[in-house]
């Protein structure tokens, strides 16, 4: 795994936060969970240490890149309740740095990782920090619509393949309420990411659009011309998400 700076580092709002202490960033992402800026700001500074320990750990780029993720979602989601001020059990100073370092050695040495040719995820187009995001975001989801995303993105599945399978299942959708279940969703998946999560991964500067070329793609297009439009944000880098 080569480990690159991160595009995130950079921007403006992760920026801002560089002045910040690890305790204060950690304060500060455990009172505001509706802002991502500050899990985003300690994953920018402390990647490089979990990068490290897992690179003389894992030999496989893939596997170590997976891993690499599979171990930022662990601490996001423990990080809601850690505690700096508590004694650290080897009586060493309980600092994140520690505790990071501590929790990644654990997932270094629990986490059964799955066979190369399993694995879907790509660091380079898909950060740690936008997969826990989303994937709090897909949970949210009506279960219908987010069956839909899945078949959709994960299994690339059309629009007709789609509604046959949910009227085998019981629910009764054809094409047309398909992609319009499907667009929901999306909208859906949008509006419940932080607003700077949205921000810093999903509203870099566009080009212009090439006038030569329609605006709206479309992917996974179905036989019978009732395609699946794209969404504002693709999901293929992030497909882990839903297996």
């Amino acid at each position: 795994m080569q480990l690159s700076t991160f595009s995130e580092s950079h921007h403006p709002l992760v920026v801002a936060l560089n002045h910040h202490s690890d305790r204060d960033l950690l304060t500060l992402f455990q009172r505001h969970p509706d802002r991502g800026k500050y899990f985003v700001a300690i994953f920018c500074r402390y990647a490089p240490i979990v990068h490290a320990l897992i690179r003389h750990s894992v030999r496989s780029s893939v596997q170590a890149d997976y891993l690499f993720a599979v171990i930022w979602r662990h601490i996001y989601y423990e990080l809601g309740g850690l505690n700096l001020h508590e004694q650290s059990p080897d009586g060493k100073p309980n600092t994140l740095q520690n505790w990071l370092i501590h929790v990644s050695a654990v997932c270094i040495n629990r986490v059964a990782l799955p066979p190369v040719e399993q694995i879907h995820y790509s660091l380079q187009k898909a950060s740690p920090p936008l997969w826990c995001y989303l994937e709090q975001a897909l949970g949210r989801l009506h279960p219908v619509q987010r069956l839909i995303v899945l078949m959709a993105q994960t299994f690339h599945w059309s629009a007709t393949r789609i509604a046959a399978y949910l009227q085998a299942e019981g629910e009764y959708f054809n094409v047309q309420e398909v992609n319009q279940q499907l667009q929901a969703a999306y909208q859906a998946l949008e509006e419940v990411l932080p607003d700077d999560i949205r921000q810093i991964y999903l509203d870099p500067p566009q080009p212009e659009p090439d006038q030569s070329e329609p605006i709206t793609s479309t992917l996974n297009a179905s036989p019978d011309n009732a395609p699946i439009t794209t969404p504002a944000f693709s999901f293929k880098s992030l497909e882990p998400i839903f297996e």
